[in-house]
């Protein structure tokens, strides 16, 4: 069986400096600066002949001005030596094309709930969302369209406090960016104590976000 690779040794492999891995080295992206429907077409068709070639195929989101790429190995729920090769071929195909890549266009949204009784709770979102179940705390859409919810255990109600909040991971070259624009948008940092892994920050009216690196 292929064995699974830690972030820092997918980044340390060396010619994968678009990328950037994500969801606690759950899966490594690159967002590729296009310009044109055109040439996001002509990436992807590079893409998908490098993924035939390797049996191994990418999440690929083409849009009029960039196309997103996600990269992992289903059997093993990360990352391995597969991805590390396939990232290379991708970057060298977007270099031919000339569509640099973008740090700040990667990132991974997730949707955390503080609930008493998880094992009562996850099922109505579960329903809702027509998500799958993966694991004791994770819901995930099935196309990896949209946002993974996640459930944390709470030991006591806290009625003064929201129960739902936004968990944002960004590369960690990205983070100190995205806390001074979202300090210049009016928000504050709520709390700092679990940095660098994570910040707690807030809008004007209390709704917490947490800007996440843990990779």
């Amino acid at each position: 069986m292929t064995e699974r690779m830690t972030a820092t040794q997918f980044a340390e492999s060396g010619g994968v400096e678009d990328w950037r891995v994500l969801w606690g080295g759950g899966y490594a992206s690159a967002c590729f600066l296009t310009g044109s429907f055109p040439v996001g077409a002509a990436l992807v068709q590079a893409i998908s002949e490098l993924a035939a070639a390797a049996q191994h195929a990418p999440d690929v989101d083409v849009r009029p001005e960039s196309v997103t790429v996600r990269l992992f190995t289903q059997e093993v729920g990360g990352l391995t030596e597969r991805d590390v090769s396939l990232a290379r071929q991708i970057s060298a195909a977007a270099r031919e094309l000339r569509a640099p890549a973008d740090p700040g266009g990667v990132q991974h949204v997730q949707v955390a709930i503080d609930a008493l009784d998880i094992r009562s709770v996850r099922p109505f979102w579960r329903a809702v969302l027509g998500y799958a179940e993966v694991g004791d705390a994770d819901l995930l859409d099935a196309h990896r369209r949209a946002p993974s919810f996640w459930f944390q255990q709470m030991d006591a109600p806290r009625p003064q406090r929201n129960r739902i909040h936004i968990d944002v991971y960004v590369p960690p070259d990205q983070v100190e960016a995205r806390i001074a624009a979202a300090l210049a948008a009016g928000g504050r940092v709520v709390s700092d104590a679990n940095a660098p892994e994570w910040w707690t920050l807030a809008d004007p009216e209390g709704n917490e976000a947490d800007l996440a690196i843990w990779g």
